[in-house]
């Protein structure tokens, strides 16, 4: 393929070498022209081991050459990378100039160019940013139409510093963001000697994973530190504790827990979080990430009374009581508050839970109930058919195959508000009355 990478930056420079070496003609756009002169010369823009041999390789083989001129570019490319800078302003938002800019220029050569052309953003840039900047700054530009005049995709990049060429080679995943199926498909091409999980997804989606990696690779970073910190002051090597955690390769280094719902529960997770707080408190050892562990899980519990409430309706069905499915566990359960708060807000409220019989519920369990919700035999229901029966709002509150169908059931005329997200795909035909929590 013919493609031309504008932004001879880190990002830039390493796929350009990268796509010429699989054998594309890349040809590298500069506004600088001491860049510009650097690959013409043969030499790499920035420091990464590998790149220097590899840029001087691609350019002696004619693979890759770099111009100033955009129009050039374009006219002699079919598909266009950018890979220009984001940086930050003052109050934290993305700088877009360059990108604006870039787009600006692309568009104003597509104006000129009769055969289709696929714009591809590199960039990092924060969810809606193709659909509200770029697309319209390409079509003003252009006088074209986006999706039928010219393609655009959105193309994340995961390249780490210092082992850029061996994660473009072998990467976890390709991420293709796509406005249609046509544009996608070129980019999926593109990459056709890369031997790597392809996953073809909306512009938006593609924008938002790359922030969910880096902010989790940030997460994970400063988890691990007041971990190690806690250790200190207990004597205990950090490292060590770190190391047998991650050999836990189905629960911590794994997808579990990594699903967006609602909030947690039960008789471990936030009573060992406050134990291990409050022994972080008396010995001065300031853990702010962990600390707000709970605000975040009580913000999220808040969250789903506020979707009920804007609802409007009154009559409130809850389908599941216990904090997870096939489990008759209480203790602590994000779904008690909320049960709680609608009751004292004059909701009316029945409950569904195949798995939680207040009489039958012994010990600690028992006694949670009894002092959350003393009345909780009144708003039990011995089917779903009686809540359904009961209700104009149907809240799913946990994973349980009972529920799983809940679309299918309800009326029409009721509003199904979803925690879990088990009826996604059974909610199409809903009209507007499905919301999930986080989707």
């Amino acid at each position: 393929m013919k493609i031309s990478v504008f932004g001879l930056g880190y990002v830039g420079t390493v796929s350009a070498a990268c796509l010429a070496r699989d054998g594309h003609e890349v040809i590298g756009v500069d506004v600088n022209q001491e860049k510009v002169n650097s690959i013409t010369a043969g030499r790499a823009t920035v420091g990464e081991p590998g790149l220097a041999e590899l840029v001087g390789e691609v350019c002696r083989s004619g693979q890759l050459r770099a111009v100033v001129d955009c129009a050039v570019a374009v006219q002699q490319s079919d598909v266009s990378l950018i890979c220009v800078g984001t940086p930050s302003n003052g109050n934290g938002s993305l700088k877009l100039t360059y990108v604006e800019n870039v787009c600006r220029e692309i568009g104003e050569a597509i104006a000129n160019k009769d055969s289709y052309h696929v714009v591809v953003v590199r960039s990092t840039v924060i969810p809606n940013t193709v659909h509200s900047r770029v697309i319209p700054v390409l079509e003003q530009a252009s006088g074209k139409r986006a999706g039928r005049d010219f393609g655009v995709c959105m193309n994340p990049e995961f390249l780490r510093e210092g082992s850029a060429i061996a994660d473009y080679d072998q990467p976890s995943l390709i991420v293709i963001g796509e406005l249609d199926s046509r544009s996608g498909d070129c980019i999926e091409a593109m990459y056709e000697k890369v031997d790597a999980l392809s996953i073809r997804t909306s512009l938006q989606t593609s924008e938002m994973v790359k922030y969910a990696n880096n902010a989790f690779h940030a997460l994970k970073i400063v988890f691990a530190n007041e971990i190690g910190n806690i250790c200190k002051v207990h004597n205990v090597d950090g490292q060590e504790v770190m190391e047998i955690f991650c050999q836990d390769k189905r629960l911590n280094i794994s997808d579990a827990y990594l699903k967006p719902g609602f909030a947690f529960g039960g008789s471990c997770l936030p009573k060992d979080l406050r134990a291990l707080m409050y022994d972080a408190k008396i010995n001065d050892v300031e853990c702010p990430v962990l600390g707000e562990v709970l605000n975040s899980n009580q913000r999220q519990i808040q969250a789903g009374i506020e979707m009920i409430e804007k609802t409007g309706c009154k009559n409130i069905g809850v389908l599941g009581l216990s904090f997870k499915a096939q489990t008759d566990d209480v203790r602590e359960s994000p779904v008690v508050p909320i049960i709680e708060t609608l009751l004292g807000r004059g909701f009316s409220v029945s409950v569904f839970d195949e798995n939680v019989v207040p009489d039958q519920l012994i010990g600690s369990n028992r006694a949670f109930l009894d002092r959350e919700l003393p009345h909780i035999a009144s708003l039990m229901r011995n089917t779903i058919g009686e809540v359904i029966e009961d209700s104009e709002v149907l809240v799913v509150t946990n994973g349980s195959s009972a529920f799983h169908e809940i679309s299918s059931v309800a009326r029409n005329d009721q509003i199904i508000i979803d925690f879990v997200g088990n009826n996604k795909e059974s909610s199409q035909q809903r009209n507007g009355n499905y919301r999930g929590i986080c989707w």
